[in-house]
């Protein structure tokens, strides 16, 4: 999803139309991204409804829609926007890989504890008793 809004944006930056720029990303990212970003495009060319132009579209593209709808509306610049649900991604990202890592630490403090502790016990609990205990017999 990053990439897909990083290339519009780089489309679109060099003057591309939103049409232009849907069927250059699309062809660029291949699979079936690609593909529904290149259907996207040529119906959106070929005068279709915008709507109608992004029915079957995979859900994880609908932030790509959402961020071409008021360009495609209005005509008003899409960089700002696409820019801003890029940092956003970004922002989510980050924070899901903050969590992972806050998770994954718990779930080593107890199997670390145990293999520590009793390695600590031995090498440095062990040898001061066993001195310990030769002084007294």
């Amino acid at each position: 999803m990053l990439a897909v809004l990083a290339l519009l944006d780089a489309a679109l930056g060099s003057g591309a139309s939103v049409t232009r720029s849907l069927t250059g990303v699309g062809e660029a990212l291949g699979e079936d991204d690609g593909r529904a970003l290149r259907t996207v495009g040529a119906a959106l060319t070929f005068g279709s409804v915008w709507e109608a132009a992004w029915a079957g579209l995979p859900p994880h593209l609908a932030p790509v829609r959402d961020c071409l709808h008021d360009s495609w509306v209005t005509g008003s610049a899409a960089g700002p926007i696409i820019r801003a649900a890029a940092a956003q991604v970004r922002r989510r990202r980050r924070r899901e890989a903050r969590e992972a890592s806050a998770r994954l630490a718990v779930r080593l403090v107890l199997p670390l504890g145990l293999c520590f502790l009793p390695a600590c016990l031995l090498l440095g609990l062990v040898p001061i008793v066993l001195s310990f205990a030769g002084d007294l017999w």
